[in-house]
């Protein structure tokens, strides 16, 4: 139960027995109510149960404002010093959102300090290195009669939120590698928004031991992956089997997560016209989680229980606990676990080659460095035999 995901969908479900009927909704990802990109999350009038998301229980999001202008800073104090910004970003919707500040930001201040750090980012390239997230922004494009008013008006007026100058998309994967070889400071969005996997990978190579660039994190960094590992202040991260130095400025602007925070998850509870007579608290961290349970309680007096995984509870007025899941059930979803980090490594292998065979045409690399090269590629190799020996 703890797992349970539909993205951003939200699924009603009427239950009949015994001539009763209950209803039962289970939200996925809960947006923010503050993206003019995006609407707001539908509202339910009733239910009986509600297994609700709790990524941000127990935190508030940065108002728009407020990020607009930290966004900025960072991107000036980068630029001056002639660094890149990296930001890791989600394909759908987080991109799109950044693309739109950016545009937006012209119109928030008039002083002459604003004014200089707006006009330094407008000269700056401003790159989008996601093919998944060059298609997204062209449905984005496509379909802006979705958008809220007030960014329709804009659009109308000639001032679309999406085209600046400076804007550019890389679709291959040579633009990509360009990128890195450019001296030009420059603002570089790639995906994944956690930087498991994909081309941020890259950039996060080039420019983590840079202490004049700047990593910004928008979105939210599950625990263990290495974008959690980089916001929570490690010193140094491996990154294609490689040890890099993190030296770069690193930040996180959480105003532009697409989950909703403790506000807004307690505006969806308050929503409800019939009040559920029961709330479970999912997909969430341990403190969030019993902190927005406890501020549930306070304001509603609706009972929350935050189910263990696998659990499974008996829907009647006591909510009781049916079974709990052993440990040798969990253990059979170690075999799934195992299948994904081979996905992932394959990737992270396919890179490496890529970047090896780069690195030995190189006439500027020393023999030295491409015997080191070699001395680590032995070293997976023997890793590698172990595992299936």
């Amino acid at each position: 139960m703890q797992d349970i995901c539909f993205g951003s969908s939200i699924i009603e479900v009427w239950i009949k027995e015994n001539g009763e009927e209950k209803k039962i909704v289970f939200t996925g990802d809960l947006g923010n109510n503050d993206i003019p990109l995006l609407d707001s999350p539908t509202m339910i009038e009733s239910a009986d149960y509600l297994v609700m998301e709790s990524t941000y229980g127990g935190r508030l999001h940065m108002r728009n404002d407020d990020k607009a202008e930290m966004f900025l800073n960072i991107v000036a104090e980068t630029l001056d010093k002639g660094g890149n910004v990296v930001i890791p970003s989600f394909a759908v919707g987080r991109t799109q959102e950044i693309l739109y500040e950016l545009n937006k930001l012209k119109e928030e201040r008039d002083d002459k300090d604003f004014i200089e750090k707006y006009e330094k980012l407008m000269r700056a390239p401003v790159f989008v290195d996601s093919p998944l997230a060059i298609s997204a922004t062209e449905i984005f494009r496509q379909n802006m009669n979705l958008f809220e008013e007030e960014v329709r008006e804009e659009i109308q007026k000639g001032d679309n939120p999406l085209e600046f100058p400076g804007l550019r998309f890389t679709q291959t994967a040579e633009e990509s590698r360009a990128l890195n070889e450019s001296t030009t400071p420059s603002i570089i969005i790639s995906a994944s928004g956690m930087c498991e996997v994909g081309r941020i990978k890259h950039h996060l190579k080039h420019n983590l031991w840079n202490p004049n660039s700047t990593i910004l994190f928008v979105g939210y960094q599950a625990p263990g992956t290495l974008g959690a590992k980089i916001v929570n202040g490690e010193k140094k991260v491996k990154i294609f089997g490689e040890e890099i130095a993190v030296n770069a400025r690193i930040e996180y602007i959480e105003g532009y997560s697409g989950h909703a925070d403790q506000e807004w998850l307690l505006n969806f509870v308050y929503s409800f016209i019939t009040k559920p007579k029961h709330i479970f608290l999912v997909h969430g961290e341990p403190e969030g989680q019993k902190i927005l349970k406890d501020k549930i309680i306070e304001t509603t007096n609706i009972p929350v229980t935050i189910p263990d995984y696998g659990d499974n509870y008996k829907l009647d007025d006591k909510i009781s606990i049916e079974s709990k899941l052993d440990i040798a059930d969990k253990n059979k979803y170690l075999r799934l676990e195992v299948l994904d980090r081979l996905s992932t490594l394959k990737e992270e292998l396919e890179d490496m080659s890529i970047m090896i065979k780069e690195d030995i045409v190189d006439e500027d690399k020393k023999d030295e460095e491409i015997s080191a090269i070699n001395d680590k590629i032995k070293e997976l190799e023997q890793q590698i035999v172990k595992i299936i020996s």
